[in-house]
């Protein structure tokens, strides 16, 4: 098969990064395809964005994950050796470890362990009765829950040092210069402190509850039936508490939507389940939160009259997928209700990546972020009586993660526990 790549592309890796929500759709807009080849990170790129593309990326015949992530994000974001890499028996064997570890009893587990973090940290904020930074907040009630949710051993004292350490690994992957640094650094210290203590449970130097999240990752068999390296296990057990601790992102841009949005808080504080489901997946698609997903190509084919050749990277547009006029109506609009009267599919709505969990590489986390949706409204609309006190609440799309411009503050008048 012929190669129709175009003999000459320039660099965008400077506007992907300027605008990373919005550079492949609008690209893909402006240039009326699902697909178009640039380069990033001076490496020929292949961009897709809609749903239609979405299904095409997500056929494990044609694409596979293998060292499609670009360096600097497995270095920080999802550590080298784990399950976003891995393809075909491997990473259904890892995947099922995840699919265990987020649904049913272990994500019951999850929820009563932040329901306890946020009865303490609500007294701890009406105490204080100053303004609150919502996202530094949330991040730390986060890190709380889900180190003891993992039966990690803490002292009261280590809170703000396991924060920070999880919170690098999603909020400064993509910062630059020094923020890029201490994500790597934070990455090396958190690897080498869960490497050791999975090592010691092994050797019997430790005791973990049997119903703990380290406790299954230490003891998980993979496909060869042999337990991973330490490394590799801590690699694992990181994916478990970072994407915990990152749903502090989309807590914060649930307190963004209800402030911009009150007229729906009186139906929401009152019970009404249905709506509080459609207008938590309205915030997941409406905002952005991971701008693509990457993979590489299996083998050679033609699509839509480009030509997709054997090891080039791929990168979905997952925001730009999320807001196609295609599949929504008016897309730019906040509209909780399209979700009452809309099915959405797994190509459509892809916040946190498309296809099924179980057996692609949709996120096993998506049950964890919608269940910790569903508790922080009902924590901050019937437990709780708040205010915002930000007053610019525009959002930096230039930031990876996206968060309004000026830090979301509330300050907490009164708690009802």
């Amino acid at each position: 098969m012929p190669d129709q790549s175009k003999p000459f592309l320039p660099d965008h890796t400077v506007a992907f990064l300027s605008d990373p929500y919005r550079f492949i759709g609008e690209r893909c807009r402006a240039e009326t395809c699902d697909v178009f080849e640039t380069r990033l990170l001076f490496k020929r790129t292949l961009c897709l964005s809609g749903p239609e593309a979405a299904a095409l990326f997500y056929d494990l015949n044609r694409f596979q994950r293998q060292d499609a992530a670009p360096e600097p994000v497995r270095a920080t974001l999802f550590g080298k050796g784990g399950v976003q890499g891995l393809d075909d028996a491997a990473h259904r064997q890892r995947k099922a470890l995840f699919m265990r570890l987020t649904h049913g009893d272990a994500l019951q587990g999850l929820l009563a362990h932040a329901a306890d973090a946020w009865r303490e940290c609500a007294d701890e904020w009406l105490v204080l009765g100053e303004e609150l930074v919502f996202y530094d907040a949330m991040r730390t009630l986060l890190t709380r829950a889900a180190c003891r949710w993992a039966g990690l051993p803490q002292a009261e004292g280590d809170w703000p040092e396991r924060t920070r350490q999880l919170s690098a690994l999603f909020d400064e992957a993509a910062a630059p210069g020094l923020g890029h640094v201490r994500a790597r650094m934070a990455r090396g210290e958190a690897e080498t402190w869960l490497a050791d203590l999975i090592e010691d449970a092994r050797a019997g130097r430790t005791d973990l509850p049997e119903d703990c999240a380290t406790w299954a990752v230490a003891w998980h068999r993979d496909a060869d039936d042999a337990l991973m390296p330490p490394r590799i296990a801590a690699v694992e057990l990181l994916n478990l508490l970072r994407p915990t601790v990152a749903v502090s992102v989309y807590l914060v841009l649930l307190v963004h939507a209800l402030a911009l949005h009150p007229q729906y808080r009186a139906p929401l504080a009152a019970g009404d389940s249905v709506l509080a489901d459609a207008f938590i997946q309205e915030v997941r698609r409406w905002y952005p939160f991971f701008p693509a997903v990457a993979a590489r190509v299996r083998h050679d084919f033609l699509w839509q009259g480009q030509f997709f050749r054997e090891g080039r990277r791929v990168m979905l547009d997952l925001y730009g997928t999320n807001h196609d006029p295609r599949s929504w109506a008016d897309p730019e609009a906040f509209l909780p209700e399209r979700f009452l009267s809309q099915t959405p599919t797994p190509f459509n709505f892809i916040p946190q990546g498309g296809a099924e969990a179980a057996g692609n590489h949709r996120c096993p986390g998506e049950a964890i972020t919608v269940a910790l949706m569903h508790q922080a409204m009902q924590m901050l609309l019937q437990h709780l009586e708040y205010e915002v006190t930000t007053q610019n609440l525009a959002l930096d799309y230039s930031r990876l993660p996206a968060l309004p411009r000026e830090p979301l503050c509330i300050r907490v008048n009164t708690v009802r526990f």
